[in-house]
């Protein structure tokens, strides 16, 4: 967790109030990725479609966060809080990650449509389950999960 650390040191990792409104902005955000992720599927604009399936992903994971008074500006960071803090899988966000990074920055990678295709499935299949729990979320679970965060930071 010296990664943790290290962004809570740099100031990117913080406890900060839980935030419904903020939540609510982070949910809309990933619905409007995963919709021009779903439009630029169509339009075969496939990498900028894994981009997006990804970005949807990453705001439902921040949506989470915010709800429960944690803020991180580091998407690994964030990643590493939803497998540490939350225990849920992040196998998922980390490869959509990785396929972001390659097919936005490089060059030398090509995307399929039933790759692409896949990619938003999987956008879907998250972004259900980070919903369900967030709804699932309450009072005395919101200051469990602070306060396991607060203990990896020390």
């Amino acid at each position: 967790m010296n990664f943790l650390i290290k962004l809570y040191k740099e100031g990117k990792l913080q406890l900060v109030e839980p935030s419904e409104e903020i939540k609510e902005a982070y949910l809309h955000k990933s619905s409007k990725s995963l919709s021009s992720a779903k439009a630029l599927l169509k339009i075969g604009n496939l990498e900028d479609s894994v981009a997006l399936a990804y970005y949807s992903m990453y705001h439902c994971l921040l949506a989470l966060l915010f709800r429960t008074g944690i803020k991180c500006e580091n998407h690994t960071g964030s990643i590493i809080l939803l497998k540490n803090v939350f225990e849920i899988d992040n196998k998922n966000i980390s490869n959509a990650k990785s396929e972001r990074v390659d097919k936005q920055y490089y060059v030398d990678f090509d995307v399929s449509k039933d790759e692409t295709k896949q990619a938003i499935e999987i956008a879907e299949d998250f972004i259900a389950e980070i919903t369900d729990f967030i709804e699932r979320l309450n009072h005395n679970k919101i200051n469990d999960y602070r306060n396991k965060t607060n203990r990896l930071l020390e």
